[in-house]
């Protein structure tokens, strides 16, 4: 009978051991890089990192960038700090209980960073538009809406805007939101209330052109009474200076008697009169040779006085 023997050689425990070796070298390896990934975290550019140790904020001021933290202690969640929008259509009355219909409401808001926490733990940033936006933007767009006239509001609706606006700053800024802008983008009124107000502009529009050409009739009117006392005026202006200078010729002419047969004379063009007389022998010329002869008598006896013949000129 075969005798069967067992090999109690530690031949292969050597080579095990160098296996096992490799393999918690790996393992050490294999979770130094795991701890290693998850020591560093990148917060995108437009939000704030907020690290959380245990469930607890530690930071709520990671900024852009690869930021570190102790894995599987701590976590970094990133917060989207960009301007958002928040929209909603709803309906108010104005203060003559016009109904408006589908009003088009428009915030646009952000996060103060240095508040960031405070709404995270009081609000939760998943909460901020049911808990924050929703109630407030409703309540402060009714009640600005209905201290007013629809005819108001349609007239005036920048500055129910921006009363809507600073109100809700003051209100949401208390959170840690920041109001960057707010629109009434649309009104609808009930189509009767529409088509007066309508009628309403254009009388108004009509009116404003009536009178305004009232205003430059009456404008045209004062042109012509100004242009009118002008030339009333300068016509007696005119006349003064006549006057004035007539004055002064007839004082010149009462110094000096002579001075009108010297422009008489000086004005006359040499032409004798055809009639001369004396008050009793008038002298009848019948031609220019009559008035000359070749002993010159007729000549002296046809000259006349200067002052009887020269005609005067004006």
């Amino acid at each position: 009978m075969a005798e069967v023997r067992f090999s109690t050689s530690n031949d292969s425990k050597p080579e095990g051991k160098k296996y096992g070796k490799y393999v918690v070298i790996a393992i050490i390896l294999f979770l130094a890089a795991m701890v290693l990934f998850n020591s560093f975290s990148i917060v995108n550019e437009g939000y704030i990192g907020v690290k959380y140790r245990f469930g607890a904020i530690a930071r709520a001021d990671l900024t852009a960038g690869l930021n570190m933290h102790i894995p599987f202690i701590e976590e970094i969640v990133q917060v989207d700090t960009r301007e958002q929008v928040y929209s909603v259509s709803t309906d108010a009355y104005t203060s003559d209980t016009q109904s408006v219909q589908s009003l088009q409401l428009k915030l646009n808001y952000c996060y103060d960073g240095t508040k960031l926490s405070n709404i995270i733990r009081n609000i939760g940033i998943a909460n901020v538009e049911t808990k924050l936006l929703v109630p407030n933007v409703h309540k402060t767009a009714k009640d600005a809406i209905g201290k007013v006239k629809a005819e108001q509001l349609v007239q005036s609706r920048a500055d129910v805007t921006e009363e809507i606006q600073s109100s809700l700053t003051e209100i949401l800024g208390e959170y840690g939101i920041v109001v960057t802008a707010f629109a009434i983008e649309n009104l609808n009124f009930d189509t009767a209330f529409e088509e007066s107000i309508q009628a309403k502009v254009i009388a108004e529009q009509d009116a404003l052109k009536m009178e305004n050409k009232t205003k430059a009739i009456a404008e045209e009117g004062k042109q012509t009474v100004i242009a009118a006392q002008a030339e009333a005026d300068s016509k007696k202006i005119a006349a003064e200076a006549e006057a004035e200078a007539i004055k002064l010729i007839q004082e010149q002419l009462a110094n000096s008697p002579n001075y009108t047969d010297y422009l008489k004379v000086e004005r006359w063009n040499g032409v004798l009169p055809q009639v001369v007389s004396d008050g009793a022998n008038p002298f009848v010329a019948l031609d220019s040779s009559s008035n000359t002869s070749t002993n010159g008598t007729a000549s002296r006896n046809t000259i006349p006085n200067a002052a009887n013949t020269i005609p005067e000129t004006e």
